[in-house]
């Protein structure tokens, strides 16, 4: 088995010192460990503390230009979208895709949400959740919000899915092979049971290895999810970056 792109990593520009690394500085581990493509994905712009500002695209476009130079790897300019409401509604607009060559979305705390109830609904209720674990109604609420997001934006990959915000979670991998959107086997957490991996994969789910790296020597680190995929015997053909490059709805056209 062959990395052939890590598709989830975190810079600087993640603020307030949550991303350690520079864009050079992320491709060039890449470049080290023998990648041809990677994604800079910083926190999407409704994140209060971490998210990425759309004033400073342009400098992140000039950014990856110059690391693209010096180090030869392919590197796309993405966000790890938050979803901020109950509808589905995540923090990119439609005049944000311009820009964007890949588009990730998941959900985290600390986000400005479409309005107070999406705050209690989704983020209180959620963290209460940690503690008095998930009622059916708040997976169902959950579910719901994810398959909204699925039907309204072009989305390449869903982070972490079920970390903080747990989901049905076959009813989501169903929608997301429907759409073309592949789940991801993050590098640090993975929050399936086997059983699930495994229902996943027989219905034609399409997996995606990545580190979330917030540091630059984390980038390539994807054994959480590779190893996984070896010991349940998934098939490499349904893990997109694996001995291949994947295809995202920029190339796709969205």
């Amino acid at each position: 088995m062959v990395l052939f792109g890590d598709y989830h990593t975190h810079t600087t520009y993640s603020r307030h010192n949550h991303g350690k690394g520079t864009v050079l500085e992320n491709a060039s581990v890449a470049a080290d460990k023998g990648l041809k493509q990677i994604a800079i994905t910083d926190h999407g712009f409704n994140h209060t503390f971490f998210g990425i500002r759309r004033k400073d695209i342009p400098q992140l476009q000039e950014d990856i230009l110059n690391a693209k130079e010096v180090t030869g790897v392919d590197i796309l300019l993405g966000v790890e979208a938050n979803l901020i409401s109950l509808e589905g509604d995540v923090d990119v607009k439609e005049e944000d895709y311009e820009f964007l060559d890949i588009f990730l979305m998941g959900y985290h705390r600390m986000v400005n949400t479409s309005s107070f109830k999406d705050k209690v609904s989704l983020n209180w209720a959620n963290d209460m959740a940690k503690i008095f674990h998930p009622s059916q109604e708040l997976i169902n609420r959950n579910t719901t919000a994810f398959l909204k997001a699925l039907d309204k934006y072009p989305i390449d990959v869903i982070t972490h899915l079920n970390y903080g915000f747990q989901t049905d979670t076959l009813a989501v991998a169903k929608m997301a092979k429907q759409k073309g959107v592949y789940v991801e086997l993050n590098g640090k957490r993975i929050n399936f049971t086997d059983d699930e991996v495994l229902t996943m994969a027989s219905e034609g789910v399409k997996f995606i290895v990545n580190s979330d790296a917030h540091s630059p020597d984390r980038v390539g680190e994807v054994n959480n999810g590779l190893n996984l995929i070896y010991r349940l015997n998934i098939p490499l053909s349904q893990v997109v970056n694996v001995d291949k490059l994947p295809k995202f709805n920029k190339k796709r056209g969205f």
